[in-house]
């Protein structure tokens, strides 16, 4: 196991070990008496090396965790107008299959590499989920791979959400466009992801430079939520993490100014240091 004071640019060495930083952050939150949710396996998950990474990296705890509990909202709302199925692509360690309030009926399937896929598999072996749970084994960048897992995963499906979080950031645009065609079939309901505007992306180059080497930040469009709009999917909804971090208690003193002015336009955000996680329909 990596230890803590590793050096910064061994702590990731691709963008899976970022699922490690994510697990730490819940843990963290978890264990505040307030906390905005309960995962009680992510101290397991997240690792020596979970804690390692989020002291060598910039603190935006707030933003991960904040984005965590407005997906955790979006998913059981979307549960209750008809979703009939959650396929969560690249799931990393998330665990929200073990700790939502899920029918048990429920089919959640999560898609990941085979490696990281494995590794979770052995630290969950002594738990059970609350919903009817699958694991596939899949390269998400293989356009054949992809197609021939969706083909699969959505049989029987009549409403489900497809889920990229923490994801898109890593892609080139092309292969961004290349998921967002890829997604629209007739059983995929809703899509649902955090995007961010070129500024945030280029502050976060910046402030991450030594630890990312080996995963680089490359999805920030200048366009923000037009980006999608352009490639035929349409907003149900849509929240900016300031904001709502400000709303959850979780924003740092700095930022707590900055949460009162005025929104930069979702499709025009620009050089603005701006976030937002999103559901959309095609």
């Amino acid at each position: 196991m990596t230890r803590p004071d590793a050096g910064a640019d061994t702590l990731i060495a691709n963008v899976s070990d970022t699922a490690r930083w994510i697990a730490a952050y819940r843990a963290t939150e978890s264990a505040r008496p307030d906390a905005l949710f309960d995962d009680h396996l992510a101290e397991r998950l997240a690792g020596e090396r979970g804690h390692a990474i989020v002291a060598a990296a910039p603190r935006v705890s707030w933003a991960l965790v904040t984005r965590t509990k407005l997906i955790d909202d979006i998913v059981v709302k979307a549960i209750g107008e008809g979703c009939d199925r959650v396929l969560n692509l690249a799931a990393g360690l998330d665990t929200r299959p073990y700790r939502l309030d899920l029918p048990p009926d429920f089919t959640w399937i999560e898609a990941d590499l085979p490696a990281l896929l494995a590794e979770k598999e052995q630290a969950l072996a002594d738990q059970t989920p609350r919903c009817q749970l699958s694991r596939w084994a899949v390269d998400l960048a293989d356009p054949a791979a992809r197609d021939a897992f969706l083909t699969e995963a959505l049989s029987g499906a009549r409403k489900a959400l497809v889920l990229t979080e923490g994801l898109l950031m890593y892609l080139d645009p092309d292969d961004v466009a290349a998921l967002a065609q890829a997604f629209r079939r007739p059983e995929v309901a809703w899509w649902v992801l955090e995007f961010w505007g070129a500024g945030l992306k280029k502050w976060m180059g910046k402030k991450t430079k030594g630890i990312m080497a080996n995963a680089p930040f490359k999805f920030g469009p200048g366009n923000g939520l037009a980006y999608f709009e352009d490639l035929g999917w349409k907003p149900v909804e849509t929240e900016a993490i300031l904001q709502a971090a400000h709303r959850f208690g979780r924003l740092p003193f700095p930022y707590r100014f900055a949460a009162y002015l005025p929104e930069p336009d979702p499709r025009n955000p620009g050089n603005k240091r701006w976030s937002a996680v999103t559901r959309l329909t095609p």
